[in-house]
């Protein structure tokens, strides 16, 4: 096959499909994957620069989305208030509509080279994607590492947190899944024009409809031993497993090697990018006040944003901007997090209790989820950190049953192979048209 496979966003956004990415490859089939520039490096050794283990495999890195991974670590860490908010949404667009031109790019640049392109594989959040398949003739399989867009009554949308609307209320909430078409509808028409497609992008246009009106395909790289795959599901909605590197790719910083040598696992605490920078000093002062109150030894990562940067005068606590969550969680005591749907992931394959600090989106869905699997303390909100992060760490590291039932999760994520699911089901599909 040959597979444009495009995403945007942070590390933990792009992370997952470098892995896939790889993971094709292996498979002998022809990868582009467009992605940050900045990023591009998280494509195992393996695939990166026409070099895959499968016999004809190879991934291919194109750049899409500079501007927007721009915007999210120099830009959004610095606003304060509403007015940046709407120069922030004014700055999104603009470079969504080069993301949408970069990623055409990308395509027109497969063909020439691979002889086409057989099927195009979107980030929800690469909102182009099903304009160029259109355009090309292929399928567009979308995907998201949560449980976003099929309509199910086991639960809400996860951006209602824990919540149960109960059957039908549940259903309804994923009308919000077109959200994306509402705020870009004029912007995706407009590129539809410029890439020679007739017709334009309504506001509440389905995502998961295709352009004959039928059901299309979507991949949820997450575990079934975390979220069940819900019994009312249609066979186009897929549950493959989560999407690791692999081990060996994620290498600690020599710092960190030294720290975690020098005494008892310690505690991670990290809340990436969260906050966009308002709040970062109060987010710290109560981390490591939490953590003298404990005397518990920490790695805190301050992120983009997320708590403000600076070494720790406490031999006990390392600060570092941030450091790979596979490689360095199963050597961790326990981790807090604001409940991202990667670092959820990771946390749990390492088999490690879970504290999540959520701020927004889908972080209640998985804080509420991990409780529920017994791995895990209430949730806590960002705003109580100061009041009772202490109490809680006490909490997380002194409950015996966290760490068993935790233990028991990692062994099966560890067990499951969602990278090699993936690939069988997007084989499937491109061989069934």
């Amino acid at each position: 096959m040959r597979i444009l496979l495009t995403s945007f966003g942070t590390r933990g956004d792009v992370q997952p499909y470098a892995a896939f990415a790889a993971a094709l490859a292996d498979a002998g089939h022809q990868v582009t994957l467009a992605v940050p520039s900045a990023l591009a490096d998280l494509v195992p050794a393996a695939g990166r620069g026409g070099g895959g283990a499968g016999p004809a495999g190879r991934v291919t890195v194109r750049p899409a989305g500079d501007e927007m991974l721009r915007m999210i670590r120099d830009v959004m860490p610095q606003m304060s208030g509403a007015a940046d908010g709407l120069r922030s949404f004014r700055a999104m667009k603009s470079a969504m509509r080069e993301h949408l031109e970069e990623t055409w790019q990308a395509a027109l640049q497969q063909q020439a080279e691979d002889g086409g392109v057989d099927v195009v594989v979107h980030h929800a959040k690469c909102l182009g994607g099903p304009h160029i398949a259109e355009k090309l003739g292929i399928p567009a399989v979308l995907t998201l590492p949560l449980p976003f867009y099929t309509p199910t009554s086991a639960y809400p949308v996860p951006f209602f947190g824990g919540a149960d609307l109960g059957a039908r209320g549940n259903r309804a909430s994923y009308a919000m899944g077109r959200a994306g078409n509402a705020l870009y509808a004029p912007m995706l028409s407009a590129f539809r024009a410029r890439i020679g497609l007739p017709g334009r992008v309504g506001r509440l246009e389905d995502p998961l409809r295709t352009p004959d009106g039928s059901a299309g395909h979507v991949l949820y790289p997450y575990s079934r031993h975390v979220l069940p795959v819900p019994p009312d599901y249609p066979s186009t909605a897929h549950v493959p497993g989560y999407w690791f590197l692999p081990e060996q790719e994620e290498a600690l910083a020599p710092e960190v090697e030294e720290f975690l040598a020098a005494g008892e696992a310690p505690v991670y605490i990290g809340f990436g990018s969260m906050g966009f920078g308002k709040g970062a000093q109060e987010r710290r002062d109560a981390v490591l006040g939490a953590l003298a109150a404990t005397g518990l030894r920490g790695i805190v990562a301050t992120g983009w944003g997320g708590m403000t940067p600076g070494a720790s005068d406490r031999e006990d606590v390392l600060v570092v901007e941030g450091a790979p969550h596979g490689a360095l969680f199963p050597r961790c005591a326990a981790v807090v997090h604001h409940g991202g749907a990667g670092s959820t992931a990771a946390g749990l394959r390492a088999g490690r209790p879970t504290l999540i600090v959520p701020f927004l989106g889908d972080q209640p869905f998985w804080g509420a989820r991990l409780r529920e699997l017994g791995v895990s303390p209430r949730p806590l909100p960002p705003r109580r950190l100061g009041q009772d992060l202490a109490a809680r760490l006490g909490e997380l590291v002194g409950t015996p049953a966290y760490a068993r039932r935790a233990d028991e999760v990692g062994q099966r994520l560890r067990a499951e192979d969602g990278l090699g699911e993936g690939v069988r089901i997007l084989e499937e599909i491109v061989a069934a048209g």
